[in-house]
């Protein structure tokens, strides 16, 4: 047999050749080595990011750093810092403040709000002639206030967010502008009173009662104070049995409500006015008025429609234990 011996050699340069005549052509290698991959898909495939640009990105991270204007030193201010001050030294300081300058200064923050309404600052408040807007007074008698002034003022619904007593033991609400509802509101936290003033107000049987609350009240001024029953009346004056000045001129008053007064006056009264009663007012209701009150001083019965000279001989001193002299006055005045 014959042996064939293959050579497969084969020009590179009729490569081309061939290939045309099979109907196709030589496929061109690129510099990235994708010789199998058509053109039309490297041109629309992005390619995928180099892993030696990524480290470049990732030490530009490093590199990057947030650089801040340095801010101006400020010069080292003389003195002492408000925050440094103690809260004892605050509210000392605070006492100086009047009222409005008070109240600006517990908006400033957190803590001098806290300050501004310690109670020992709150002890006295004077609100004469004002004209309180509804809320003021809820916010401020809370506080502490335990001596309460506010004579002639326009007064607004108090709007109080506790239901807690007050701490008032003095009030004069003499002349106000207020409510018969909004006085109520006030006075029925009041269980400290030793002395109150309401002259000229219009009162109702629930604010007599609110102040028969008041076990204490040695000093009561209801001079022309009018809408309250007898018997609210009564109810106070038994309550009240500590009474020692008592007010009750020239109120709306009916003979019920003289002859409720003389009858259930306390007997530790060391002042009465009563005058305004000109036909209301007897001389067995003074009679019975000296022997229920031997410590009375003062007793004005001005304008009262009687004979004071009967009187004279009831009226004894020596039952005074003070010793003092007894003032009755009527008609005319008169030292007995």
């Amino acid at each position: 047999m014959h042996s064939f011996t293959w050579d497969w050699d084969w020009e590179s340069s009729k490569t081309s050749e061939f290939l045309s005549g099979m109907g196709v052509s030589v496929l061109k290698k690129d510099k990235l080595g994708n010789e199998n991959t058509p053109q039309d898909l490297l041109v629309s495939s992005p390619c995928p990011p180099q892993k030696r640009q990524k480290v470049k990105e990732k030490e530009k991270e490093k590199d990057f750093v947030i650089v801040r204007r340095p801010r101006l030193l400020r010069e080292a201010e003389s003195g002492v810092s408000w925050d440094a001050l103690p809260d004892e030294l605050l509210l000392a300081i605070f006492a100086y403040l009047p009222l409005n300058d008070l109240l600006k200064v517990s908006l400033v923050c957190k803590r001098w709000r806290r300050l501004s309404f310690d109670e020992s600052l709150w002890q006295t408040l004077d609100l004469t002639g004002r004209n309180l807007l509804p809320g003021v007074i809820g916010q401020l008698l809370p506080a502490g206030v335990t001596v309460f002034r506010c004579p002639r003022s326009c007064i607004g619904n108090p709007l109080f967010k506790t239901s807690k007593p007050l701490r008032v033991q003095h009030m004069d609400l003499s002349n106000c502008t207020v409510s018969v509802a909004d006085l109520q509101s006030i006075l029925c936290l009041c269980e400290k009173l030793q002395n109150l003033s309401l002259e000229g107000l219009v009162l109702s049987d629930d604010i007599i009662k609110s102040i028969a609350k008041n076990p204490n009240l040695m000093r009561l001024n209801l001079c022309g104070c009018s809408g309250f029953s007898a018997e609210a009346l009564e109810l106070m004056l038994s309550s009240c049995s500590m009474l020692e000045e008592l007010n009750l001129s020239w109120c709306d008053f009916t003979a019920t409500h003289v002859k409720t007064a003389v009858n259930h006056a306390t007997s530790k009264l060391t002042k009465l006015n009563l005058s305004g009663y000109r036909q209301n007012l007897q001389i067995p209701d003074v009679k019975t008025l000296v022997e229920r009150c031997p410590f009375l001083v003062h007793l004005d019965l001005s304008t009262a429609a009687i004979l004071l000279n009967p009187v004279r001989k009831d009226v004894n001193p020596k039952e005074n234990i003070n010793n003092k002299k007894k003032v009755v006055r009527g008609t005319t005045k008169m030292g007995i």
